[in-house]
């Protein structure tokens, strides 16, 4: 049977610096974790990053590279981003435990990934849109960003701890968080994706979103998307907001809404 570790994809965005690749390659394996994805990377099979990935050439060998963050997140089921900066514009802000106790909750049936940006600029608004929510390390004020390695290896720590308290758990209580430890299987991004377009499609039908008011079509559909990217969709659950956009769609179309 696969293991959970299997599930859980750290993705980096445009990484500048192989040596960083390298050594984030073997932060995740320090964890006993294998996927490593980049998205746009530099030449990265090079002296300097096998050096810094000791002990984890084979991950650093097994990368898998994609052109987009939409190609690289096309496949998974949930969507968990990293950041320093934190504010209302950047999405919603989790704790590092709990946001790493949820995503060790989803990965026993599903793929999730885990979003680093890039070492100087992190990651940009449209791609923090495609998170469900965002984890930031606590750190001093006067040095607040971290090397993207150990960012990574903080993340997979955090993870993995969540996966030893897991262990054997059924069911749960912890401070009024309820773990599940057989959560449903959930739809991908790319179902989402069109989901989020038809939801959108039916807002405008009733003119849920005011017409040619660009700005609250963007607030409402992203405060949307963020909610059930956050909770995650089953198949049921997804094929049920299709059938209720359908049902939106033939009743304006008939002029009978």
């Amino acid at each position: 049977m696969k293991k959970w570790k299997d599930n859980v994809y750290f993705i980096l965005v445009e990484p500048k610096e192989p040596g960083n690749i390298g050594a984030a390659a073997r932060a995740i394996k320090n964890m006993d974790f294998r996927n490593l994805c980049l998205v746009n990377p530099p030449p990265f099979q090079t002296d300097e990053a096998r050096l810094f990935a000791h002990g984890a050439t084979d991950i650093l060998k097994s990368v898998n590279v994609y052109p987009s963050l939409k190609e690289a997140i096309a496949d998974k089921h949930y969507v968990a981003g990293t950041s320093r900066r934190i504010g209302r514009r950047r999405g919603v802000f989790t704790p590092v435990e709990k946001g790493t106790q949820r995503l060790f909750e989803v990965a026993q049936k599903n793929k999730v990934a885990v979003l680093f940006g890039r070492e100087d600029k992190g990651l940009f608004n449209n791609e923090i849109e495609e998170c469900g929510f965002l984890m930031t390390v606590p750190a001093s004020r006067r040095q607040p960003s971290l090397n993207l390695a150990q960012a990574v290896l903080i993340i997979a720590y955090e993870i993995s701890k969540a996966g030893i308290r897991g262990a054997g758990v059924k069911w749960k209580s912890d401070n009024d968080n309820i773990l599940f430890a057989n959560p449903p299987k959930l739809v991908t991004q790319e179902k989402l994706e069109h989901l989020y377009e038809k939801i959108e499609r039916a807002f405008k039908m009733i003119e849920y979103i005011p017409k040619n008011e660009k700005v609250a079509n963007k607030k409402i559909m992203l405060n949307l998307k963020h909610c059930l990217s956050r909770a995650g969709l089953s198949d049921w659950e997804c094929n049920m907001f299709h059938a209720i956009c359908n049902k939106i769609e033939k009743k304006v179309g008939n002029g009978k809404g």
